[in-house]
């Protein structure tokens, strides 16, 4: 719980700046680098790949368990033991934003699965280790908590809320790592070429449980209440993702800089609709009805990827999991078309998190093998065409492995960032539409 470790520092005795109508007179119309998940490390590619597969098992199976409980009304979380334990840092690309007045640059990983923007905060004892110095608030001349009257507190959804002396205390899991802390206001600034700062509703607080590594905190992009997005009512946002194994930054844009339109694509713009859960807010849901590999479409059953009416199946496009998970229908249908169409030896034994290898001939790199393009059908006609290395690996030398998951039948699926990398994608939260683009993302 929140105030296990908070410290009553002076601080919690000032009052709230007003959040929401401070954000709507700014315009956020902006560009900002994301960080590759694994820059600066010290880790080979093969080491990188194996780590990124393995934190998104962990996400996943959150994700999955996330909806479960709302709609199955289970009530939980799953606990850290049920899924591999990995750093929240190796789970997503991250942006460096300034916190505070003077701002304290921080990395925070974006998440289009997650709603609150949150960072590892000096007010509590027991933060976990991270690279960069914690924020400290007491630094800060805007730093502000939030009463539990606000409307982030009423609305915010978190696991677990609680109001003590004024202050909104929240407890948030993630799988295999747990933050808790206090919501408050404080002054974010962004920007590459040109700089914005806003005030934002924040959770100021501590990982008390997993580890953070490369980063500080996360800054969510989900529809619901907390989130950037809505704090901000930005009608639309995309981001276009470097190739996984280049560690470049990639770009991510917000407001009128988000337009497909106003950047060199090398393919056409396709356009879907994004979908609202009846029971799940949290995450973008699109209308994915069939896979194809190559020319052959596959025996997937669009009922089996389709959202149902009490809210559970559904695919969501998520920035902060790696690999792609599929219900096990459509998991199968892939796995066997694959196993048709690469004429390379199966490794009999699972390797790492990757459900299906292949071993590549001596001294031959996974670059040199030629597969069919791996195709996602929309609702609509609106097809993503995912060439090799979007949905194959290479985890270790000598081994080409398959970079999908699985869910169980009448879960979610999930499109992950290496399905989306060298895809610029949009989010439309406006007009409720996701479009996307294959495009060249180092040249944006």
């Amino acid at each position: 719980m929140a105030s296990r470790h908070l410290r009553l520092l002076p601080l919690l005795c000032l009052a709230a700046v007003a959040v929401a109508a401070a954000a709507h007179d700014v315009s956020f119309d902006l560009r900002a680098d994301l960080n590759h998940p694994y820059a600066g490390s010290s880790f080979s590619r093969h080491e990188a790949f194996r780590r990124a597969a393995r934190a998104s098992k962990a996400r996943a199976a959150r994700l999955t368990a996330r909806l479960a409980s709302v709609v199955l009304g289970t009530g939980g979380n799953i606990s850290a033991a049920d899924v591999p334990v990995a750093p929240l840092s190796d789970q997503g690309y991250s942006l460096t934003v300034g916190i505070g007045t003077p701002p304290q640059p921080h990395t925070l990983i974006l998440d289009t699965g997650s709603n609150l923007v949150w960072t590892q905060c000096k007010l509590f004892r027991r933060t976990a280790r991270q690279r960069e110095p914690i924020y400290d608030p007491g630094e800060s001349s805007s730093f502000a908590v939030l009463p539990c009257s606000s409307r982030l507190c009423q609305e915010g959804v978190f696991s677990f809320k609680n109001c003590t002396n004024n202050r909104c205390l929240y407890d948030d899991v993630y799988g295999s790592a747990e933050t808790d802390g206090v919501l408050a206001s404080e002054t974010f600034t962004f920007g590459v070429h040109s700089e914005v700062s806003v005030p934002l509703g924040f959770g100021c607080g501590e990982l008390s449980a997993g580890t953070l590594v490369g980063a500080s905190g996360i800054i969510g992009l989900s529809p619901e209440t907390l989130s950037l997005t809505s704090q901000l009512s930005v009608p639309r946002f995309s981001y276009c993702l470097t190739p996984f194994a280049e560690r470049k930054t990639s770009p991510l844009l917000f407001g009128a800089m988000a337009d497909l339109k106003r950047y060199k694509t090398t393919g056409p713009i396709q356009t879907t609709s994004i979908l609202s859960n009846p029971v799940q807010t949290s995450y973008y849901y699109v209308p994915l009805v069939g896979l194809s590999l190559g020319t052959k479409r596959l025996g997937v059953p669009a009922a089996s990827l389709a959202m149902n009416a009490d809210g559970s199946g559904g695919t969501i496009v998520d920035s902060g999991t790696t690999v792609t998970f599929l219900v096990e229908t459509a998991f199968r249908a892939v796995t066997e078309a694959v196993l048709q169409a690469v004429k390379l030896p199966v490794v009999n034994q699972t390797v790492e998190d990757y459900e299906l290898c292949f071993a590549l001939p001596r001294g031959t790199a996974m670059d040199a093998v030629q597969t069919p393009a791996l195709v996602l059908h929309f609702d609509g006609g609106a097809t993503m065409s995912l060439p090799r290395d979007n949905y194959f690996q290479e985890p270790r030398a000598g081994l080409m492995c398959l970079a999908l998951g699985k869910t169980p039948d009448g879960t979610m699926s999930i499109i992950g960032n290496v399905q989306q990398q060298n895809m610029h994608v949009l989010f439309d939260v406006r007009n409720q539409k996701f479009s996307f683009a294959p495009t060249q993302c180092d040249a944006i």
